[in-house]
């Protein structure tokens, strides 16, 4: 296959799922809660509904002062994923930040 074209490809690829997650954000905040709970549950297969679930569990937990080796230890999770967690979540301006913020004030 010539280089080029699959270079386009992952350019357009890109930019389409790019503009996919902003209209699926789009619906996320503009829909009631239970209509996006459904639409989730369809969605995503039951693995990918446990990954996604996982992720923010453990973005709570360390919020929570939980320590990352606790956090692996109790969630069977890896280091790994762990740390990129918490890595994002010390972002100064973090999305994980601001939606746990968001979160705690309901």
């Amino acid at each position: 296959m010539d280089e080029n074209i699959t270079e386009k490809n992952e350019d357009v690829n890109d930019e389409i799922i790019d503009q996919t997650i902003k209209e699926l954000s789009e619906i996320f905040a503009s829909s009631d809660e239970t209509l996006v709970y459904e639409f989730i549950r369809c969605l995503f297969t039951p693995a990918e509904l446990k990954d996604i679930a996982n992720r923010w569990l453990l973005v709570k937990e360390i919020d929570k002062g939980t320590t990352q080796r606790e956090i692996a230890k109790q969630f069977r999770m890896s280091l790994c994923k762990i740390t990129r967690g918490s890595k994002e979540l010390s972002k100064p301006d973090s999305a994980f930040r601001k939606i746990l913020d968001l979160q705690k004030n309901k």
